[in-house]
């Protein structure tokens, strides 16, 4: 049976003109992305970057909810507020980030199983009495070098643990954002991404239906179909729209309210690109189609605050340009001219 309330804050989460900024990153890869413009990753600097993201006036225009890791879930801002109830306060519904990560499936291999189930449903009772009201977890699906397709077990045990996910997180009243990605980097075709993702959907919506999970009540937030980074033939973004199109028509239910989509390693720009061409597709899909963007949304603003606090105002300007430019592509009226409002 629908949960309304849940399905309620699925439709709000994905809704034009607005999309999901993921804030998630773990403390490994925040000391990445900090490390690249020489600020050392510590409790408070991180702190500092994830509030300038977040205080950015008008944000709420652009950007429905945000994806938290956990450190930052239960971090107070420097006047002493917690992130979720300033978030809440600005119309921003908090989330977080629940899977513990992906190790590979034996020692022997490359390929990543998602972990983190463990123990989760306590998990979740914390993380909602702290004001997040929508979760995310991650599966890795990899395409290798020689193009052959991930092994059966791998997709099997990622969808499983997807579908198990779903289901607790609905128990607990929260709403699952379930990511299956099938990573870009590689040589590999578009024709091959398309095989592999479709394959992957197919096999976690059998797992979300044998698990019980309310489709109502989840958004997917999947990979683009597009060719791997390495392939000496770059699809072009009307081709990368189509055959995602195409694919989730497929394999994607109905009932699920919307499809939320990752970057990946795609650019800035390309991100923003191809969400638009497939918005201008069809004003008829069963589900609203909007972007769940990290680094395609951040790498700007991380670039030009450089650890400097007279450089937040000008950071922020370019989070909510990067912000306005992906909501114009939920309803296909972005233009490449629109680059121009970059300052960076």
């Amino acid at each position: 049976m629908m949960n309304k309330n849940l399905n309620e804050i699925a439709k709000k989460l994905c809704e034009s003109p607005k999309g999901i900024l993921a804030a998630d990153e773990s403390t490994n890869t925040i000391k990445k992305r900090l490390d690249s413009i020489n600020v050392q990753s510590t409790s408070e600097s991180r702190r500092d970057y994830r509030e300038l993201l977040f205080t950015t006036q008008d944000l709420s225009n652009y950007i429905s909810g945000v994806i938290l890791f956990e450190e930052t879930l239960k971090q107070e801002m420097s006047d002493g507020v917690l992130f979720p109830k300033y978030l809440i306060s600005k119309g921003i519904i908090p989330g977080i980030k629940v899977d513990k990560g992906a190790v590979a499936k034996d020692p022997n291999s490359t390929e990543k199983i998602t972990e983190g189930l463990d123990g989760l449903g306590n998990r979740l009772e914390e993380y909602r009495s702290l004001g997040a009201q929508f979760t995310k977890w991650r599966a890795i699906i990899d395409i290798d070098s020689n193009n052959r397709y991930p092994s059966d077990y791998c997709i099997e045990v990622n969808a499983y643990n997807l579908g198990r996910y779903a289901r607790i997180v609905q128990e607990n009243e929260m709403i699952p954002i379930v990511e299956p990605e099938v990573i870009m980097d590689g040589s590999h075709s578009i024709m091959d991404c398309s095989k592999v993702t479709t394959i992957t959907l197919k096999k976690v919506f059998e797992q979300l239906k044998y698990h019980n999970v309310d489709l109502n009540s989840i958004l997917l937030k999947p990979n683009m179909v597009i060719s791997g980074t390495n392939c000496p033939e770059q699809a072009s973004p009307e081709t990368v729209a189509k055959m995602t199109v195409d694919c989730l028509l497929e394999n994607v239910p109905k009932e699920v309210p919307g499809i939320v989509f990752l970057s990946g390693g795609q650019s800035n720009e390309l991100a923003t690109a191809h969400l638009n061409e497939m918005n201008k597709l069809s004003n008829n899909l069963p589900w609203e189609l909007s972007f769940s963007y990290g680094r395609a949304l951040q790498q700007p603003s991380l670039k030009l605050w450089d650890g400097k606090k007279e450089n937040v105002k000008l950071s922020q300007d370019a989070l909510l340009i990067r912000s306005k430019l992906n909501s114009n592509a939920t309803s296909g009226d972005y233009s490449s001219e629109d680059e121009k409002q970059m300052v960076c």
